[in-house]
């Protein structure tokens, strides 16, 4: 499994956010709520990937995308499957932080759009869920649906899971600075069991997303798993833009 198909017009890459919104998302991260950040990073990757379509004036629909905020329920913010162009020019929902925690709930949504989706998706990039959370599951366990989901694909390979935890108790030492931050690489490293849970259901980086990443000027390193801790606006940013790192035509 190679992850080196590019996302172009006629070959785009799906990606999925499912975005915690429980009520503890509205706690302060500095001087902005938890959600605020997650949609201001958002509005960010999504502008830099209308970028990364652009040619001239035109905008080529490279990335297609899908958004399901959850709580103690689950919400298909977009109605379905939306191009990047489509999204940008709808902007950033406001999301309203609120109930529990349903993360099992979440993934069953991505589960059913995977199924839907793969069918069609010969000579695609893999497609890549990014699952965004600042607390330990309400209910099921999500790791044996994750499981299912980490075993689907296309000919370019599994599709990939990455996690973004935001909690000030992930990691036991101090991040360093985000050139020379290698991920994290040592469950051993981790603080808590639900961010060790988090860890086994997060994809290796593949080289050509570390590739990216590392012209962006991270310092990642191969064999991290697609595990970020949220702990700050750079790091929730650094995150984001790894969702965003399919090669590109």
């Amino acid at each position: 499994m190679s992850y080196t198909a590019v996302a172009t017009s006629t070959t785009p890459v799906l990606i999925i956010y499912l975005l915690d919104i429980s009520g503890s998302m509205s706690q302060m991260l500095g001087d902005k709520k938890r959600v605020e950040i997650v949609s201001d990073a958002l509005q960010e990757i999504a502008l830099e990937m209308v970028a990364r379509s652009t040619k001239g004036e035109l905008v080529s629909p490279r990335y297609r995308l899908a958004i399901y905020a959850y709580e103690s329920v689950v919400h298909d913010v977009l109605g379905g499957v939306r191009t990047i162009d489509q999204f940008v020019r709808d902007g950033v929902p406001e999301f309203a932080p609120r109930g529990g925690t349903n993360t099992a709930a979440a993934f069953t949504e991505a589960e059913k759009l995977l199924q839907q989706e793969l069918q069609y998706m010969e000579g695609h990039p893999a497609p890549l869920i990014c699952h965004m959370t600042d607390g330990e599951y309400q209910g099921d366990d999500p790791t044996p649906v994750v499981q299912r989901i980490m075993n689907m694909g296309t000919p370019d390979g599994k599709v990939l899971v990455e996690n973004i935890f935001i909690s000030d108790k992930i990691l036991k030492s101090p991040i360093p600075p985000l050139d020379q931050f290698p991920g994290i690489t040592n469950e051993a490293d981790l603080a808590n069991e639900y961010a060790r849970t988090l860890m086994r259901i997060s994809s290796p980086i593949p080289e050509s997303y570390l590739s990216e990443m590392q012209e962006f000027g991270y310092g990642l390193k191969q064999g991290a798993p697609m595990l970020f801790p949220g702990q700050s606006k750079d790091l929730i940013r650094m995150a984001f833009t790894m969702s965003g790192a399919t090669p590109v035509a």
